[in-house]
């Protein structure tokens, strides 16, 4: 990546230990993103949150992730990949210590945006890193598919993780885990993988952009979290939103007048594949996030079931994405990225419609595990496809902000999508907390989580434009394999 030469790429790293490293890394930064989800019935318990309050957990890490990651992506160049990974573990290993220990909602909140900064950090420095350790060949593919499997595993298997350490050692637990992963990592890269070439320094990153992007989003997510307190057309709503519109408005200024170097190059939306496949990933994230959230309450606190056995209801669900993900790539031998993204969008709405279905004296069986299996298959369908189109046509000094943007696109989609679907089932509920009340919130977000699903493949088909399927010997090649950050 960034113009490494062969001989470079020999010297930054070792192939083994630093394919363990990012392997851990990856996982590690995956399952954060979910591994909550199913403590969060006792995280609030444990600590006093408000029902609407404690979507801040997931919001938290979220948009912190989501808003620096650019920056974390030009920061590796600037001050070199190996002092900005072993930083990033550092404040991720800490974060996790003080979430463990949190003794008010304040400080469980601080601390998941402090896992946030530490992630965005690690993981562009983590996957610059692998590419530059695996430049071509079978060696590369295989790396990926290894970076891939541990991506998804994390994502998947971490709410089953969450559900386990919670019931059986503590909700604490689903932070502390991160500990001695951190130290591993951290073993892994101090001693397997060495500074390598010099940092490109000429430019300074846009550290201002990424304060501003982020502040913007932050105020925007809670704005439209409030409505449960102050209307949409209050006074303090619409100065909160209004206050967030210019913050944003001022991150687009910045980034078009900045001398340092850009997060992203505001052209780069011209090009209709970055559009189309960021705000397709922005809906699916929104929905996602929403329904692992809706999900992971319905079977806690509806049908009854403990942490441990919500989580294990959600393996059919990782399963599905595994088996969408391998159909994806049988699949695109045949079709067009633009028809998969179409087909897996409207599968996974099917799904979600499906989920809004619940009732508050259904069964697993009859409820969950159907339209588990739709939508998985359908997400899954999706992830190679949105990739490949979100980088076509990228110059290639590009292509890691292209993937990096693509990635910060599914984090704030998550953090809006929880923030308007979860105030939404919140005042379907109307505050009470029976399980008709709440099935009656969580079937509304569903519902709606079905619907900016159909939403997504409708701007796939209208956006994006019909390509042909790629040929075989294509379709393993650096654009497809590079999913997240340069």
């Amino acid at each position: 990546m960034s113009g490494m030469h062969t001989n470079e790429v020999k010297d930054a790293a070792r192939p083994g230990p630093t394919l363990a490293a990012v392997a851990v890394v990856q996982f590690m930064v995956s399952l954060d993103l979910s591994v909550v989800n199913v403590g969060l019935p006792q995280i609030a318990a444990g600590l006093g949150f408000s029902a609407v309050g404690l979507t801040w957990v997931i919001h938290a890490y979220a948009l912190s992730f989501g808003g620096l990651l650019l920056l974390g992506g030009k920061a590796a160049d600037r001050y070199g990949r190996k002092p900005v990974l072993l930083l990033g573990l550092c404040l991720f290993g800490l974060a996790s210590l003080a979430g463990g220990l949190a003794q008010e909602p304040g400080q469980l909140v601080a601390a998941r945006a402090a896992q946030g900064v530490g992630a965005a950090a690690l993981a562009p420095a983590a996957l610059a890193l692998l590419s530059a350790t695996f430049p071509s060949g079978r060696e590369r593919v295989r790396a990926f598919g290894i970076w891939s499997a541990m991506n998804a595993a994390g994502g998947a298997f971490g709410v089953l993780i969450g559900g386990v350490l919670t019931e059986y050692a503590g909700w604490r637990w689903v932070m502390l885990v991160n500990v001695p992963m951190t130290a591993v990592a951290l073993a892994l890269a101090w001693r397997g993988v060495t500074s390598g070439p010099a940092p490109d320094r000429a430019r300074r990153p846009d550290v201002l952009g990424a304060v501003l992007a982020t502040a913007g989003m932050t105020l925007l997510v809670f704005g439209i979290v409030r409505t449960d307190r102050h209307g949409w057309t209050s006074p303090t709503t619409l100065a909160t939103l209004a206050a967030a519109a210019v913050l944003l408005a001022a991150f687009l200024w910045q980034e078009r007048t900045t001398a340092r170097e850009p997060l992203v190059r505001l052209g780069l939306f011209a090009n209709r594949s970055v559009a189309g496949a960021n705000t397709f990933n922005l809906l699916v994230g929104a929905a996602m996030a929403s329904s692992f959230y809706f999900m992971s309450l319905y079977l806690q606190r509806v049908l009854g079931h403990g942490p441990a056995l919500a989580g294990t209801m959600f393996l059919p669900f990782a399963l599905g994405v595994v088996t969408g993900s391998v159909l994806a790539v049988k699949l695109g031998y045949r079709l067009a990225p633009r028809t998969l993204l179409v087909a897996g969008g409207l599968l996974t709405a099917t799904g979600f419609a499906w989920f809004a279905m619940i009732s508050s004296d259904g069964a697993f069986a009859t409820d969950v595990l159907g339209p588990s299996i739709v939508a998985s298959v359908g997400s899954g369908l999706c992830l190679a496809p949105v990739v490949s189109i979100a980088t076509a046509g990228v110059a290639s000094q590009e292509t890691g902000t292209a993937s990096a943007l693509l990635n910060s696109s599914r984090q704030i989609g998550a953090s809006l999508g929880l923030a308007a679907l979860g105030t939404a089932a919140q005042h379907r509920t109307g505050g009470v907390p029976t399980p008709e009340a709440l099935n009656d919130g969580y079937a509304l977000g569903l519902g709606l989580g079905a619907a900016l699903l159909a939403a997504a493949a409708l701007i796939a088909l209208a956006v994006l434009r019909r390509t042909g399927p790629p040929a075989r010997t294509e379709q393993i090649g650096d654009r497809d394999l590079v999913p997240v950050q340069d």
